[in-house]
């Protein structure tokens, strides 16, 4: 069987489908977790300094990655669009 000559389209668009979106999506799924993981945190040991700094470190950081994870959902969409990649 032959294989079909692909386009450099055809191509980041199997990347981008098969590749780079679950990743993406999970990503992002595991941002969230981390930041509803954190206000989880902070809420049950509010009587307890120790949890609530934890807490207030996971959300931080599950903040930290969801800004990540927009800021180059951004950057990809902005070279994208400058290189007419569809």
């Amino acid at each position: 069987m032959i294989a079909e000559a692909k386009t450099v389209d055809e191509i980041i668009g199997v990347v981008q489908s098969s590749l780079i979106r679950p990743v993406e999506g999970l990503l992002f799924a595991l941002a969230t977790l981390v930041f509803i993981y954190g206000v989880v945190e902070y809420m049950a040991g509010a009587s307890n300094e120790e949890a609530r700094t934890k807490g207030k470190t996971h959300m931080i950081w599950g903040l930290v990655g969801l800004f990540i994870m927009f800021s180059v959902s951004g950057i990809i969409a902005v070279l994208k669009n400058f290189f007419g990649v569809q």
